[in-house]
């Protein structure tokens, strides 16, 4: 394994998830009771937990493909790869989007990597990954 990276949901947007959470406890707690309250805060608290983990974005790179999350590609059909700043990633997922491109992206993350698809059977121009260390993935990408 050349290289890894694990992007979970920051702990900031869990907080707010947990408080909208909690205000429908709060409501089923006033209709239902305790019994029910209790319940749904156990039930909501571990649906925190599991989105946790469901949502994290798996970037893995070896000798022979790159994968991130369930999509693959081997190494052969990486062309060039660019690290974007925090300005070019809010132009290309916005305005300057290409909709056939492969989006691995994250609205909270700051940087990310563009990587161009050099093959001629594939309609994907470009995929657009997060990651927090754009070098290092740039790096485990080169032949």
């Amino acid at each position: 394994m050349r290289y890894r990276e694990v992007i979970h949901t920051p702990l900031w947007l869990l907080a707010v998830i947990y408080f909208f959470f909690l205000s429908l406890v709060l409501s089923i707690w006033a209709a239902l009771g305790n019994n029910a309250a209790i319940l749904s805060f156990a039930a909501l608290t571990l649906l925190l937990i599991f989105v946790y983990f469901k949502s994290a974005l798996v970037i893995e790179a070896d000798e022979n493909e790159l994968r991130v999350g369930n999509a693959r590609i081997s190494h052969e059909y990486i062309g060039q790869v660019h690290i974007l700043t925090s300005q070019e990633l809010g132009k290309i997922r916005t305005r300057d989007a290409d909709p056939a491109a492969h989006l691995a992206i994250r609205f909270w993350a700051t940087k990310a990597v563009q990587l161009m698809v050099n093959d001629q059977r594939d309609t994907t121009p470009y995929w657009l990954i997060s990651t927090r260390h754009g070098a290092k993935l740039q790096e485990a990408l080169k032949n």
